[in-house]
């Protein structure tokens, strides 16, 4: 049974205290394994100090499905939006890193005064 209340249908439990057979996603996908279409079974909540609780929805592990293997076209998707993400839009040219999007740019770019010629 619930060790707190109950939201609507929900069942919620508190921090740690969730029983065996339910896990997040976060933890299904550890277990090599997904929701796979299924409604959330159980509610879970951290308290805060100072701002509501953190909540994280509990799937039915027995429910789960396999996760689906990497395909070469997903993987070369994945590929190319990573890429997008290191591209700089000011000099076009490659970062290194994820762009930060509080710049809108890479660091030198986004530090100049003078844009930096296109390659």
């Amino acid at each position: 049974m619930p060790t707190a209340s109950t939201a609507g249908t929900l069942p919620v439990y508190r921090w740690r205290l969730a029983p065996d057979g339910l896990a997040t996603r976060r933890q299904l996908r550890a277990m090599g394994l997904r929701p796979g279409g299924q409604d959330v079974a159980a509610e879970l909540q951290r308290p805060r100090r100072r701002r509501g609780p953190l909540v994280a929805y509990l799937y039915r592990i027995e429910h789960a499905k396999p996760v689906r293997p990497m395909t070469p076209a997903r993987r070369a998707a994945l590929a190319r939006a990573n890429r997008a993400r290191r591209t700089c839009p000011a000099c076009r040219r490659d970062a290194g890193y994820v762009i930060p999007t509080s710049l809108g740019a890479c660091v030198p770019c986004a530090d100049s005064t003078v844009p930096r010629e296109k390659p």
